[in-house]
């Protein structure tokens, strides 16, 4: 059981990092590095996906209600659309790293969420960002989402499953480098962490039943739920009213930062 400050603060960093490409998992080290705390127990895990899982859901209501609308009128022979087809292509994208979860999921449980990884995944996928924006300058605009595009952004969202990568970091990244333009990229991996979000809570689900825990703080777990959820619908609203103003040069400059201090603690 935490406090409920913890649940405050953790919720927090959750809500904020989770769509941002910085890493939620570097940022959620802290505490426990600089602070002492303890882990927070699976209960507070469903918490605060189900917080972020909300905030996503909430913002991208109407574009997904209108997707699953034309999606089944595709399917009873109505034709396909714009729309229709991006259920098609977040489903082929979440494949990979379905398939990855499952086959290294626990190797990279027990060998690679050390503090030497999580610095360099930070550094390196910060770096691999910056360049990507500074692609975009001769992307084309006309570019479309297409199953080949999607495909690869979903092999770069496998990558993520490796610590201080971003998940959202990550597809962002592949979506540069394939030539689609910052919103459009954003957008795309924003919806792409519905069924990965969605997924990983259910495994906590699961696994908080298999631990058969009887005991559930319920102020902690509806803390962590409000305010990862709320954090994180404002902090896609403000990243995507922002984006075409400063790109993603101040994301790439805080990883490098992020690195350093995470560097500077491996070595003091």
């Amino acid at each position: 059981m935490i406090d409920w400050y913890q649940a405050l603060v953790l919720a927090l960093v959750q809500g904020l990092t989770e769509f941002l490409p910085v890493s939620s998992s570097a940022h959620l080290l802290f505490p426990s590095l600089l602070l002492g705390w303890a882990d927070q127990g699976l209960a507070f895990d469903v918490a605060v996906h189900v917080g972020t899982l909300s905030a996503v859901l909430l913002y991208y209501r109407d574009d997904l209600l209108r997707m699953a609308n034309r999606w089944l009128r595709s399917l009873a022979g109505g034709g396909a659309c714009d729309d229709s087809r991006m259920v098609w292509y977040l489903a082929v994208a979440t494949l990979p790293a379905g398939v990855a979860g499952l086959l290294a999921g626990g190797f990279i449980e027990e060998h690679l969420r050390t503090l030497t990884v999580i610095a360099t995944t930070t550094l390196v996928f910060g770096l691999l960002l910056g360049l990507a924006d500074r692609r975009t300058v001769n992307s084309d605009p006309e570019r479309a989402l297409g199953m080949r595009v999607a495909l690869l952004i979903g092999f770069a969202q496998a990558l993520a499953l490796v610590p201080g990568v971003s998940r959202s970091g990550v597809t962002m990244t592949a979506a540069l480098l394939l030539g689609m333009r910052r919103q459009s990229a954003a957008r795309f991996s924003f919806l792409l962490s519905i069924p990965i979000i969605a997924s990983a809570g259910m495994l906590k689900v699961w696994e908080l039943l298999a631990a058969g825990e009887s005991r559930v703080d319920w102020v902690a777990m509806g803390l962590g739920v409000a305010v990862s959820g709320l954090s994180a619908y404002a902090c896609i609203a403000a990243f995507l009213r922002l984006l075409d103003k400063v790109g993603f040069m101040p994301f790439v400059y805080y990883r490098i930062a992020l690195a350093i201090a995470l560097y500077l603690i491996l070595l003091f």
